[in-house]
């Protein structure tokens, strides 16, 4: 993700990007060739910086958070947030003393068709929502869960969209929790209904909402809606024969699509500029762990007990 923050803050014109860094030191070099800046040591770009983003491996964004703190520097931390949610509770609060904008990469919360979806349920009586993401293993290190990595992504989604407390968390999932799912109930009666796989041979982003008068389906990669409204089941008798007929209107708002990634970080840079809170603050992140992390946790619980009962 780092490579494509550089793309586009290159490309943004409220900002320039002015050099990078990478524990790699020849990625590090290559990638600010491509780009035209510098390869830094950390200490020597956050002396020169206004802004960072941070795309390290989970473990290292405490660390190095608190480092861009020290220095002044405003940031973007990619999700997950944080392994431990004690360290992000003092991200928050130093970034806040320090008046410095801090914001979490749910970049999803950013994909045109979520913005859509965010508008039209405003008026609806929901039901249900369902995300499933799935996918084959990725040609990267993977230390962290499918439900952190992953799920994550429609976690927040779905706490944004609900508005409401998480009363409770059931889930399962299958070796080593590569492939997850999970169901989570809202105090307003509202379900969510999550999958999330590292070990599908097929690669899926989509989102619905079940509504009293409509279905709702979302397609992330497509950034596309279809509003499905009156349904009308019947059987049709023709020459003795009996069929099942059914049909419905289905609506497909126009969307202005656009890069999710490009829009998050011109938030960022507005944020900044304006001085004013981030679209997704450090309590979205948190809240997004919160959730992820409980059904990682019900998960594996769920798989040691399903071990220990074999005979």
């Amino acid at each position: 993700m780092g490579r494509h923050h550089a793309r586009v803050y290159q490309e943004l014109p409220q900002t320039e990007l002015v050099g990078i860094t990478d524990a790699d030191r020849d990625r590090a070099r290559e990638i600010g060739s491509e780009y035209g800046v510098t390869a830094m040591e950390q200490d020597e770009l956050l002396d020169v910086v206004d802004a960072v983003s941070i795309a390290v491996p989970t473990r290292y964004h405490y660390e190095t958070a608190l480092t861009a703190i020290e220095n002044g520097v405003h940031l973007l931390i990619e999700k997950p947030f944080v392994v431990d949610p004690d360290h992000g509770r003092e991200i928050i609060d130093r970034a806040a003393a320090a008046d410095l904008r801090l914001q979490i990469g749910h970049v999803e919360r950013f994909n045109p068709a979520v913005g859509e979806l965010m508008n039209i349920i405003d008026n609806l009586d929901v039901i249900a929502i369902r995300a499933d993401r799935l996918g084959p293993p990725v040609n990267r290190q993977d230390d962290i869960s499918t439900a952190l990595d992953l799920m994550i992504h429609d976690i927040d989604v779905m706490l944004t969209l609900m508005d409401a407390e998480v009363v409770s968390v059931d889930a399962s999932g299958v070796l080593n929790n590569r492939y997850v799912d999970a169901t989570v109930r809202f105090d307003n009666g509202t379900i969510g209904i999550l999958t999330a796989s590292r070990i599908t041979q097929e690669r899926v982003r989509q989102l619905s909402v079940t509504a009293r008068d409509c279905k709702l389906n979302l397609d992330y990669e497509s950034q596309s809606i279809e509003i499905h409204r009156r349904s009308l089941p019947e059987y049709i008798e023709n020459d003795g024969n009996v069929r099942y007929r059914h049909e419905s209107i289905t609506e497909r708002p126009t969307i202005s699509n656009g890069e999710p990634l490009k829009a998050e970080l011109e938030s960022f840079a507005e944020a900044i500029v304006d001085d004013t809170e981030t679209e997704v603050p450090g309590e979205a992140g948190l809240r997004a762990i919160d959730v992820a992390s409980r059904i990682d946790q019900v998960a594996r619980e769920q798989d040691l007990s399903r071990a220990h009962s074999k005979p």
